[in-house]
């Protein structure tokens, strides 16, 4: 709900370059994107809903807010990460620890030729509608940092390196605040493995002492 009304908002927003909102309003739109994935990861791990028809469908509608990701793609792949984390066998990972290569390894697993079809057509039709110049910098912009922001603190650095545990994941140093703003405490990547029936708001709580 937070993302449709900024984006709203922000969508009628009258651009001014020298106005602090326009950049404050990427971020914004940026971190909610975010929110949305993480909606529909928690989906995958049945947290969402106890009903499963009611918890697959906000994950399957929060998925698709995101740049029509398709839920139930996304769905196999995120349990075969948990399943064969930082192995040839996870979708995620990449040998390399170069940020760029596993980055482009990371979006080629997710993004379809159907995906941007979609955004294509349905920013055509938004831009009879709607300021072209905050099409791009309020829905279309954010949604491509938001995927910076899921793999950086999210995939890479919880993963890359060696990592001498169990589920070869990394963890952020306590700080709630950042650890929030980030990516919804999943920089506590470490505890979000050791216990992936928590959901993201209460992952802090598994946040030992340092």
């Amino acid at each position: 709900m937070l993302w449709f009304i900024s984006l709203v908002l922000l969508l009628r927003y009258e651009l001014d370059w020298s106005n602090p909102i326009t950049y404050l309003g990427i971020l914004i739109q940026t971190h909610l994107y975010t929110g949305l994935f993480i909606t529909a990861h928690d989906a995958m791990h049945g947290l969402v809903s106890k009903n499963k028809k009611l918890n697959h469908a906000v994950g399957w509608f929060s998925a698709m807010l995101f740049s029509y990701n398709f839920y139930w793609k996304l769905f196999p792949k995120h349990h075969e990460h948990h399943r064969y984390v930082a192995t040839h066998k996870d979708p995620d990972y990449h040998p390399s620890d170069n940020f760029f290569l596993w980055y482009l390894s990371f979006i080629r697993q997710y993004v379809s030729i159907w995906q941007i079809l979609l955004m294509a057509i349905t920013f055509n039709i938004l831009k009879l509608y709607l300021p072209t110049a905050n099409l791009i910098l309020f829905w279309m912009l954010p949604a491509v940092l938001a995927t910076f922001q899921l793999f950086y603190f999210g995939t890479y650095q919880p993963h890359m390196g060696e990592s001498d545990n169990v589920h070869h994941s990394k963890t952020q140093s306590k700080n709630h605040f950042w650890a929030f703003l980030s990516c919804y405490f999943f920089g506590y990547h470490y505890e979000h493995h050791e216990s992936p029936g928590t959901p993201w708001w209460r992952l802090w709580r598994l946040k030992k002492p340092e």
